[in-house]
C-alpha cells in the first residue's frame, strides 16, 4: 500500500488552503475549454461524476501500468510511468474514499466515448503507435486538470471542491510528462500529431453528447431531458 505523506491525507487536503496551481499552459494547449452547459450538468450530478472519475483514475494506472510492461527497453519511460502508476492509484482510493462519505455506493457504469474517440485514430506501425498512445495521454490529464478547475470554482462541496484543487499540480504533470516521453521516443517532430489529436479533443469536448462522464461532450436534448425528468 502506499505510505501517504501528511500533503497527500485526505483530511488534510479537504480542510486546508493551498497555494494556486498556475494551469495557464493546460489552457494553452487545449483546443476549447469546458462548456459552462456541462459545467451546469455535472454540478448538479457528482455522484455520477465521482464514480467516473473514480473509474479514469483506475484505467489511467492500468494504461501506465500496460506501457510499462509493453516498452520495457524505454529505461527513462519506465521511470515516470512508475510514478504515475503510483499517484493514480492513490488518487483512485482518495476518491474512493469521497464516494463512502458521501454515501455513494459503488456501481457499474459503462465507459463514454471520449477515449474511444482518440484512441481509434492511433496508428498501428511502432513507433508511430507509442507516440500517438503517449500524446493521448497527455490530452487526458490536461482535460481532466481543467475539468478538475473549472469544478472546483461551481459545485457547492467545499471539501470537493478543495480535493479537485489539490489534484491539480498532479494532472498538470502527467500531461507534461506524457509529452515529454512521447519527444524522447522518436527522432521526428511530434507537434504534427499533438495538432492532430488537439482538433480531434476539441471536437469530442465541444460536440453533442448523450452521456455525462468526467470527459463527455456537451449534454445534447436527451441527456437534459433524462437529468431533468
Amino acid at each position: 500500500m502506499t505510505d501517504i505523506t501528511h500533503e497527500d491525507d485526505l483530511s488534510v487536503i479537504t480542510t486546508g488552503t493551498r497555494t494556486p496551481t498556475d494551469i495557464s499552459h493546460i489552457h494553452e494547449f487545449l483546443g476549447c475549454r469546458t462548456s459552462p452547459a456541462w459545467l451546469a450538468v455535472a454540478k448538479d450530478n457528482l455522484p455520477l461524476l465521482l464514480q467516473d472519475h473514480a473509474n479514469c483514475e483506475k484505467k489511467a494506472a492500468g494504461t501506465a501500468m500496460n506501457l510499462i510492461f509493453r516498452y520495457e527497453f524505454h529505461r527513462s519511460l519506465q521511470e515516470k510511468l512508475a510514478q504515475l502508476v503510483r499517484e493514480e492509484m492513490l488518487h483512485y482510493e482518495q476518491v474512493l474514499s469521497l464516494m463512502k462519505q458521501r454515501g455513494i455506493n459503488w456501481h457499474y457504469l459503462p465507459a463514454g466515448r471520449y477515449a474511444k474517440g482518440l484512441l481509434k485514430h492511433k496508428r498501428t506501425h511502432e513507433p508511430a503507435a507509442m507516440t500517438d498512445v503517449l500524446i493521448i495521454g497527455a490530452f487526458i490529464e490536461a482535460r481532466s486538470c481543467e475539468r478538475f478547475a473549472a469544478l472546483s470554482e461551481v459545485i457547492d462541496d467545499e471539501k470537493l471542491a478543495r480535493y479537485y484543487k489539490y489534484l491539480l499540480k498532479s494532472e498538470s504533470r502527467h500531461y507534461e510528462d506524457y509529452l515529454a516521453l512521447a519527444r524522447s521516443i522518436t527522432d521526428e517532430s511530434i507537434d504534427e500529431r499533438v495538432a492532430f489529436f488537439r482538433e480531434v479533443e476539441k471536437e469530442l469536448i465541444d460536440s453533442p453528447d448523450s452521456e455525462l462522464r468526467f470527459h463527455s461532450g456537451v449534454p445534447d436534448e436527451t441527456l437534459l431531458a433524462s437529468i431533468t425528468a
